[in-house]
């Protein structure tokens, strides 16, 4: 390690505990991804925190998006405002880091306050999902704007922290996918395994929704003239259950809206699915299958169908500039002493969306920790600093040209 490498990581060790506060603070402001008053609080909070960066920044209307109610009506949901810090984006090089800053915890739920358990753990909503990816990727910038400053180096980043990640990004996907092609790598902080493993490749998952209606009658005087949309659910229910025993795909529908009352048959149902893709024939069949199912039902007499939602998250399947990224990142640990392990994933994240937009990524660089999504969740508060030194390190060597990665000029630049 160099002299000047190891006095630019020297300065996070001094900022560890500034590291902790900065996750405890955030933390303890629900931004529940459907909780818009707490995504704007949050953000203004990142906003503020953030400006020492002295970067472009700006907050990013998310477009609404279509779904249906049980009801059979159509809907808008709306998202909170993505947040967008970028410097030096003229530079030859630049790396996307991304993370959200929505958690799964409405305002509602009891699960609200963060409490230190004692030295290695702290206990709260989102504190590793992914309060301690924001504070690793605040640090870790703070460390390499220190070196360019002392050292002119210069590498051209982004900062983009969305507001609806946690029910995959349906508003923000346009603007991941248009700065995919803006850079040359992706840096994502998404919460480490306990043990500290990476995720490599993931499976590709989508949530659909699928209308039918039928022809309502008169169950005892003219069964026969009407066509029954819940029959019909049944059967395409079934249909798609038997995907699953097709190898890399899992079909779950989760819920079917419709019906009324006992004696009519029902004009409508809604079948609520998501599908899971291993790899991207995977989901092309499952997404052809969807497509096939809707022209036959709009062929019948009686009976219309419409189709609601896409594959968000497609698979992200390992090529040669991810797995020139993976082993950056591992000699990177390597000099940390960090042991690095990957492995795969069947849950998904932003990496998959910007890796099937062509940006190579590792999207695990966050803090450990364990129990997300419950109120049992913790992080690992000693892996602040280890994460922060790791991404620092990699920021720093690309800078520096220590680190080599193909400088090719995307195509959206």
């Amino acid at each position: 390690m160099s002299a000047n490498l190891e006095y630019d990581l020297n300065w996070l060790n001094d900022h560890a505990a500034e590291m902790l506060e900065h996750v405890i603070r955030w933390s303890n402001i629900n931004s529940g991804t459907n909780h818009l008053a707490g995504l704007e609080r949050i953000c203004r909070e990142l906003q503020k925190d953030f400006a020492v960066l002295d970067g472009e920044m700006c907050t990013i209307p998310l477009p609404a998006t279509l779904d249906v109610d049980a009801a059979g009506r159509e809907f808008q949901t709306e998202y909170g405002q993505a947040l967008s810090i970028r410097k030096r984006m003229d530079a030859p090089l630049r790396v996307m880091l991304c993370i959200h800053m929505d958690t799964v915890f409405p305002a509602d739920h009891a699960f609200q306050a963060v409490t230190q358990i004692d030295d290695d753990r702290l206990h709260g909503p989102g504190v590793a999902d992914a309060r301690g990816g924001l504070a690793i990727m605040l640090f870790a910038l703070r460390c390499l704007e220190r070196a360019c400053e002392s050292r002119a180096l210069e590498l051209g980043w982004e900062v983009f922290i969305n507001p609806d990640e946690e029910v995959g990004s349906p508003g923000s996907l346009v603007e991941l996918e248009r700065r995919a092609g803006e850079h040359h790598l992706g840096l994502l902080f998404e919460p480490g395994l306990p043990d500290g493993s990476l995720i490599s490749t993931r499976g590709g998952s989508g949530n659909f929704s699928l209308a039918l209606t039928g022809r309502p009658a008169h169950v005892g005087r003219e069964f026969e003239r009407g066509r029954s949309a819940m029959h019909l659910a049944a059967r395409i229910v079934n249909q798609l259950a038997s995907l699953n025993e097709r190898e890399g795909i899992t079909i779950n529908v989760g819920a079917i809206d419709g019906g009324g009352p006992l004696n009519v048959v029902s004009d409508r149902a809604i079948i609520r699915l998501n599908a899971r893709a291993l790899n991207a024939a995977a989901q092309s069949y499952i997404e052809n299958t969807l497509a096939d199912t809707c022209t036959e039902v709009n062929a019948m007499d009686g009976h219309t169908a419409r189709l609601y939602g896409r594959f968000t998250s497609p698979p992200k399947e390992a090529d040669d500039a991810l797995r020139r990224l993976m082993r950056i990142v591992e000699d990177c640990a390597g000099a940390e002493n960090i042991p690095i392990q990957w492995r795969s994933s069947g849950g998904v994240c932003d990496g998959n969306k910007l890796m099937a937009a062509g940006l190579p990524n590792i999207d695990t660089l966050g803090a450990r920790g364990g129990n997300i999504h419950s109120d049992q969740e913790y992080m690992i508060i000693p892996s602040l600093l280890e994460r922060a030194r790791l991404v620092a390190r990699i920021l720093i060597g690309l800078a520096e040209g220590s680190i080599a990665w193909p400088i090719t000029k995307p195509e959206n630049a």
